[in-house]
């Protein structure tokens, strides 16, 4: 490693090894924006102590995280100053590696993507090609950024795969992925904190973190299908990481098969429908693989993503909408909503930096 390297690890873990108090005074100073926060608000949202609101503020200004917006007017007594978070103190980086794509942003601490490049990718040109590309496409991202702000980078690519070490499994159509260390590797090579997930967990966090509350699915279509779920305000990735393999529900009886090593599923029903330039036919049959998920779940909101689905954002959303209206009639329930994700193609990748971010801001499910 370099000493710029070792220079970007240290700072974020500076960065990163926030105590939970502090976490929670950084998660309210990001909310409020620009318009900013003053100590007693944080002290009552917190329930700390005004003393210790003061310590950990002031800390936080002398890293350079935080700092003073104005005064705001109090209604008894002399005017509060108002702190705000400083966006540009920290960046992640997020990589979405789609089975044909690669998607890279750099986020600041806000969330706001300050930078992006996109290229071409073949998820199956062997891991060597794959690990250069990325390299190549993060360092050109960082080029102009001070290494001491970056806490790392997230990246997020088809399931299945281990998160907790960062290790990929049988990645669906590219079986030679299974076992690959792809954390490990990438560290190595970029020196710098690498967190790996799956592309449908990390949308919905960056979804989670966006204000997306409750229990919800994101259901991402693009190269193929894949779900990922939030229960009560946190993603829920299973006790081995691997939930969320929503394409590959089998709907159809000796359908056709499809990469995963089944057959009639669901991804392979909708790609097949997609191919033949039947969208309505897609839309249905993905509405029926979502109705299927609100039964088992009894979720609270759909949102869909991916480039499939931006291509006739219209379509999908109103096709997958009608079948679940037909559902709550039958069952005598309220309908759950269906609406496009925010954030576009690009959900995924600035999700993957969330992977880097949440922990900073108290997310213990990034």
């Amino acid at each position: 490693m370099n000493s710029g390297s070792r220079e970007a690890a240290a700072g974020a873990n500076q960065l990163a090894l926030r105590s939970h108090n502090t976490a929670l005074v950084l998660d309210l100073l990001r909310r409020a924006g620009s318009v900013g926060i003053s100590r007693l608000e944080l002290a009552e949202r917190t329930g700390l102590t005004p003393q210790a609101v003061s310590k950990i503020t002031a800390r936080l200004r002398a890293d350079g995280l935080a700092t003073e917006a104005g005064r705001r007017v109090s209604t008894g007594g002399k005017p509060r100053t108002v702190l705000r978070l400083v966006p540009e103190a920290g960046h992640a980086v997020g990589v979405h590696l789609d089975r044909d794509e690669l998607r890279a942003v750099l986020v600041d601490l806000a969330g706001t993507v300050v930078r992006e490049r996109t290229a071409p990718l073949d998820l199956g040109a062997g891991a060597k090609a794959v690990l250069a590309q990325v390299v190549g496409e993060v360092t050109g991202l960082l080029a102009q950024r001070p290494p001491r702000t970056v806490l790392g980078v997230g990246v997020a690519l088809p399931g299945p795969l281990d998160h907790a070490h960062g290790v990929l499994q049988r990645v669906t159509g590219f079986p030679e992925w299974d076992g690959f260390p792809l954390r490990d590797e990438l560290v190595a090579r970029l020196g710098l904190p690498v967190v790996v997930d799956k592309d449908t967990n990390a949308a919905a966090l960056g979804l989670a973190v966006g204000g997306e509350g409750g229990s919800f699915a994101y259901l991402h279509f693009a190269a193929g299908l894949g779900g990922g779920l939030v229960i009560a305000d946190a993603v829920h990735r299973g006790a081995r990481t691997g939930a969320g393999e929503f394409g590959h529900q089998v709907v159809q009886l000796d359908g056709p098969p499809c990469g995963c090593g089944n057959r009639g599923c669901l991804e392979a029903l909708c790609l097949a429908a997609v191919a033949r330039g039947d969208i309505d036919e897609a839309a249905r049959v993905l509405g029926t693989g979502t109705g299927n998920l609100v039964a088992l779940l009894d979720i609270d909101l759909i949102l869909l993503g991916g480039r499939v689905v931006a291509a006739e954002p219209e379509r999908f959303v109103r096709g997958v909408a009608a079948v679940l209206d037909e559902r709550a009639r039958r069952t005598g329930e309220d309908p759950v909503p269906v609406r496009l994700a925010p954030g576009g193609v690009r959900g995924v990748a600035e999700g993957a930096a969330q992977l880097l971010l949440g922990p900073l801001f108290g997310r213990a499910d990034a």
